[in-house]
């Protein structure tokens, strides 16, 4: 078997070859990364608020455990909201695209 050699267009082909695997390959995993970092999001507001459940429920709604609970439900929205343009709705069931969270929604009790 002979192969034929095009010098220069052989090498410009498998360049261009290269470089076209090496782009697809980066992009590949963009999406990968950017359902990552909502999973990371959902899962650090749903703790949050599980943590105000429990304090609440432990404490009681007027303690010192509830107040810092709910402080860091507030911080775990606008951590998302600010990474992302979004934050999860852990009682909703539902990515919320508007900065709309009510801070006091876990005073009705």
């Amino acid at each position: 078997m002979k192969l034929q050699m095009g010098g220069k267009n052989h090498f410009g082909k498998a360049m261009l070859a290269t470089v076209a695997f090496v782009g697809l390959a980066a992009f590949a995993g963009t999406p990968s990364a950017l359902a990552d970092g909502d999973r990371d999001c959902q899962r650090r507001i749903a703790k949050a608020d599980h943590k105000v459940h429990e304090a609440v429920e432990h404490h009681g709604w007027n303690s010192r455990q509830a107040d810092r609970a709910r402080h860091e439900l507030h911080d775990a929205r606008e951590r998302c909201w600010n990474e992302r343009h979004r934050w999860w709705d852990e009682d909703g069931h539902r990515w919320r695209t508007d900065r709309d969270w009510d801070d006091h929604d876990h005073d009705r009790h």
